[in-house]
């Protein structure tokens, strides 16, 4: 079986995160979506919405009848949530120069902690490629309209948290 881990934080699951994730899916046995739990931090969703949301979505595209979807949460080092899934591939979306740059970097990193983990880029369609969830975040806390930024069901709990 051909596993995946697409890490992130997913906060909020956006149009682009779909993208790479359909991608993943039409290419592999089971992706296992991590997201990440920053104890730190305070996300805009909890980890249960984020993965109610993922599930909502993906189970919408056309690879979803052919890809096992799991989604889970992390904290700590990706490789080490790689490993506990059987994933021997970690799915990274790119969508300019500079994610590729960063991404280069976390791929070598990856690669000496992991060896036997690769990493996977994936283009982002050109609808999405401007598309970040912290601009999402920001549109959406000032009123903004994100329906074109995230997939229905997100924009509709986006909405619900500004009443």
């Amino acid at each position: 079986m051909r596993i995946a881990l697409y890490p992130g934080s997913f906060d909020p699951l956006t149009n682009g995160h779909l993208d790479i994730l359909r991608q993943a899916m039409s290419l592999f046995d089971r992706v296992v979506v991590a997201v990440g739990v920053h104890p730190g931090k305070t996300p805009l969703f909890d980890f249960e919405q984020r993965a109610d949301m993922i599930r909502a979505e993906a189970a919408r595209g056309p690879a979803a009848t052919a890809c096992e979807l799991v989604v889970s949460s992390f904290t700590g080092l990706v490789v080490e949530v790689a490993k506990a899934q059987g994933a021997t591939a970690l799915v990274r979306g790119i969508r300019d120069g500079t994610d590729l740059d960063y991404e280069m970097q976390m791929a070598g990193m990856n690669g000496v902690l992991a060896p036997g983990i690769v990493t996977i880029f994936l283009p982002s369609s050109p609808s999405v490629r401007p598309i970040t969830a912290t601009l999402v975040r920001q549109i959406a806390a000032m009123g903004g309209d994100v329906t074109a930024f995230v997939p229905p069901g997100v924009a509709q709990a986006l909405n619900a948290r500004r009443t």
